[in-house]
């Protein structure tokens, strides 16, 4: 543990430098554990040694933190070890530690696009035993949402992300204020009270506005009066000063804050002046010490505006990585129309099947490993990616088939008699075909003297000749006397043959009704066993598909995969 204690003090001192004074136990952590992978296994062991170090580190002063540092000589970050997949940060040399963030706006909830931002970001803190940062990025009052904020949480949770630090927008309020007072204090903003349009036109012709040119004690006093409730929503609005003659119109002078009369979910109506998007993500990112954003291309503009507010302030942009958009074949990924759709009442909830939400993937049983696997797969490449559902299948296939136990399960039952057949009760199955560990179910039988009653899928019945041979599923082979109704057969043999094999249930079958991902039902009858599933599992009816179990009460509910 002694060598724990001097490589925790290097790492520690070396952070709270990087830091401003303050150095984070989680982020030293991160650095020890990429340096001696050994320690994984004893976290709890070292973990009060780092505390205490990073308490220690954290009562010097700044001067005497980098003179310790400099008497301690910097630590030495190990190399990455490379991984197929994703391809190294650029830049990291630059930083001395790695810090990304996830930023959603909570006004919908997260798809399966949204999530390849908080993947990638995660991967690549982890990667380089870095920090990975959750921030709701909340500053428009009028469409925040108050129960996104965990259904998010949920979401990232599940798909095996936990954050070392977690900020919110809305409570940062004063940070962004104090900002904005210094740039007006510089005369690098201005408080804009021009009609929109007639903005608009000047700043397409690249000249300014009257505002711009007021001292800053005259934008100082309007920003006081914006704060004290002195203008109307939409009569001021406070603008970053750029390049007039900038090639993109959109980078002229862009909007940093305006007013907001609709109160927040969260603050109510303690605030009226918001941040717009551009300028609490540029303050965000830099006191927070983000060193790369993983973002989409489509952002590119974003970027341009706020690298002039770095540049105003001083500061280093981070580098900024973008990746390409991505495409899904009939998914629905508009959080706008999601929201819409819920609560129009077109779709049930955040959960129906139809959507391309994280929920809803999570409903129909997808397994969280399989999501993360195609989104890293893809990776961070700029050029457009289109995801299939089959692709989704597939990967999800190799997960859950290991997992999931078995059972039998007819859609539409169609009664079918078997007459002659011999002295059998029940038949005893593999919970897995392929783990016998797992044991065994029992599948009871139906029968009233030699004639036995099973159930058929509508659809395997219908594609039954007279006369015809074919299998109950590991029980028997009959030959079909008459298609009824009821349908009738008789016995032939036990053994195997080589005839159509056909899914069946009999005695003290469950009713199950089965949600199908285009939100259709579809009912039927499954063997017994089921009544024991508990909700959340997922489980292959065989034949038919995987399933998960939605609901037990008032009636066995299961949610449609995939085959």
């Amino acid at each position: 543990m002694k060598n724990v204690r001097r490589k925790a003090l290097r790492w520690a001192l070396a952070n709270a430098v990087d830091h401003e004074g303050r150095a984070s136990p989680n982020a030293v952590m991160g650095k020890l554990i990429a340096e001696m992978p050994e320690l994984r296994s004893k976290v709890e062991e070292f973990r009060a040694i780092v505390e205490e170090v990073v308490e220690d580190i954290n009562r010097l002063s700044t001067a005497e933190q980098l003179a310790r540092l400099r008497e301690f000589g910097p630590p030495e970050a190990p190399r990455p070890e490379r991984k197929l997949g994703l391809p190294e940060l650029l830049d990291v040399d630059k930083y001395l530690t790695v810090v990304t963030r996830f930023a959603p706006n909570p006004n919908g909830p997260l798809h399966i696009g949204h999530v390849r931002a908080a993947l990638l970001s995660h991967e690549y803190a982890r990667r380089y035993g870095g920090k990975f940062i959750l921030r709701f990025e909340d500053t428009n009052p009028a469409n925040a949402m108050l129960e996104m904020y965990d259904l998010i949480r949920r979401d990232l949770r599940w798909l095996g992300m936990e954050w070392d630090e977690e900020h919110i927008q809305s409570d940062r309020l004063e940070i962004y204020y104090k900002y904005a007072e210094q740039l007006l204090a510089a005369g690098k903003a201005y408080v804009c009270t021009c009609d929109a349009p007639d903005f608009r036109r000047l700043r397409d012709r690249g000249e300014p506005c009257s505002c711009r040119a007021l001292p800053a004690q005259e934008q100082l006093e309007r920003w006081r009066r914006m704060l004290a409730s002195e203008y109307a929503e939409e009569r001021a609005v406070v603008r970053v000063k750029t390049d007039l003659k900038h090639p993109n119109p959109a980078v002229r002078d862009w909007p940093a804050l305006r007013i907001v009369e609709a109160p927040h979910p969260r603050t109510g109506k303690k605030y009226r002046v918001w941040p717009l998007y551009n300028f609490s993500v540029s303050i965000d990112d830099h006191e927070m010490g983000v060193t790369h954003v993983i973002r989409g291309k489509e952002h590119v503009v974003n970027e341009m505006r706020q690298r002039t507010l770095f540049e105003h302030l001083g500061w280093a942009y981070p580098t900024a990585v973008q990746y390409g958009r991505l495409t899904i074949a009939g998914m629905m990924l508009s959080k706008t129309q999601t929201v819409r759709g819920v609560r129009g009442g077109e779709f049930s909830g955040y959960d129906d099947p139809r959507l391309g939400t994280i929920a809803a993937l999570r409903r129909r049983g997808f397994s969280p490993e399989a999501i993360r696997e195609v989104i890293l797969d893809i990776g961070s490449t700029p050029v457009d990616a289109a995801l299939s559902w089959e692709t989704l299948y597939a990967r999800n296939r190799k997960f859950v088939d290991i997992r999931a136990n078995r059972y039998f399960f007819v859609a539409n039952p169609v009664k079918l008699l078997v007459e002659g057949v011999p002295e059998l009760s029940e038949v005893r199955l593999r919970l897995h075909p392929s783990d016998v560990k797992r044991g065994e179910r029992v599948v009871p039988l139906l029968r009233e003297g030699d004639v036995l009653t099973v159930h058929l899928a509508s659809e395997d019945a219908a594609n039954l000749r007279e006369g015809e041979m074919f299998r109950l599923k590991d029980l028997m082979n009959v030959k079909l006397r008459s298609r009824g109704p009821p349908m009738e057969a008789d016995f032939h043999s036990l053994e195997l043959m080589d005839v159509p094999k056909v899914q069946w249930v009999s005695a003290g079958a469950v009713g199950v009704e089965v949600i199908k991902p285009d939100a259709s039902q579809e009912i039927g009858l499954a063997e017994p066993a089921v009544a024991g599933l508990q909700v959340g599992e997922v489980v292959q009816f065989e034949r038919y598909g995987f399933v998960r179990i939605d609901a037990a009460e008032p009636k066995l509910t299961t949610v449609y995969g995939h085959r």
